[in-house]
């Protein structure tokens, strides 16, 4: 009896401990961010029944987001948050400024390291990409809703290159799960077949996609890329679409380029 009740009280100690830790690295993380206005907002690690992965969940929250109690808002998801986080989220800010662009939640969905295995993105966007779509709709978004005042008709997933590729793949298998995607100098090379195929039947409403491309973008990926929009113009999915071409444009650098331009045709402020 003393062996069992032992035996107890270690394993609700160590699972305790446990709760304890991840509450530390949640408030860590919340805490450095609350020193940065245009990133602050909320962080939580969250574990996939569908991928079996781990992700890292920052959410950046609108300017007078805690005095309008009553408003709900648009809400970005953000493919490679590790690095497009940090980089779009007060690129948003600034673009409610100069553009008039509505305030919007950004979530980025970040691994924790740009090296393998960490960092599943070869397997989230392209073999695994199926597995990763139903972590999206069935665990992280439902998550994200209930910690927010998202406004679940104006949810909008933003990719480059890899990323980009997903959103495609996203926008042919599930094109109601998003309001407004935004593919970056899409690579789809594992989903070559499924976007050069037929799209999807059918009437979506008011989805919208944007494809950017820059000129100047790796010579493979921009012909990819072009061939999937000569393969779209004459055979259209069921969204609005638009293409934009980036002058002079490069596959990463030129990122806060092809959101300010996609995001503007979105919500129709140019």
């Amino acid at each position: 009896m003393i062996i069992r009740r032992s035996t107890t009280v270690l394993a609700l100690s160590i699972g305790l401990s446990a709760c304890v830790a991840e509450s530390v690295v949640q408030r860590s993380a919340l805490g450095a961010l609350e020193h940065l206005p245009a990133l602050a907002g909320d962080y939580f690690p969250m574990s996939s029944r569908e991928t079996g992965g781990s992700y890292h969940i920052y959410i950046r929250l609108p300017d007078g987001y805690s005095e309008a109690t009553h408003q709900r808002y648009p809400v970005v998801y953000l493919l490679d948050g590790d690095s497009t986080f940090p980089y779009l989220a007060p690129h948003h800010l600034f673009l409610t400024y100069d553009d008039k662009l509505p305030e919007a939640i950004i979530v980025g969905i970040a691994f924790g390291s740009f090296k393998q295995p960490t960092n599943r993105r070869g397997r989230d966007f392209g073999e695994g990409a199926a597995n990763f779509q139903r972590f999206l709709k069935n665990e992280l978004i439902p998550a994200v809703e209930r910690r927010t005042r998202s406004d679940p008709t104006k949810r909008i997933l933003v990719g480059q290159s890899r990323g980009g590729g997903f959103v495609l793949y996203s926008a042919y298998t599930d094109p109601a799960l998003f309001w407004g995607r935004v593919a970056s100098n899409p690579s789809f090379p594992t989903h070559t077949d499924l976007l050069l195929g037929s799209p999807p039947k059918g009437t979506t409403g008011e989805v919208k996609l944007a494809v950017v491309s820059g000129t100047n973008d790796r010579p493979p990926i921009r012909a990819a890329t072009l061939q999937w929009t000569d393969a779209h113009s004459r055979h259209p999915g069921p969204w609005q679409f638009e293409r934009i071409d980036l002058s002079g444009g490069t596959h990463a650098a030129d990122l806060p380029t092809a959101y300010r331009r996609a995001m503007n045709w979105l919500f129709q402020q140019r």
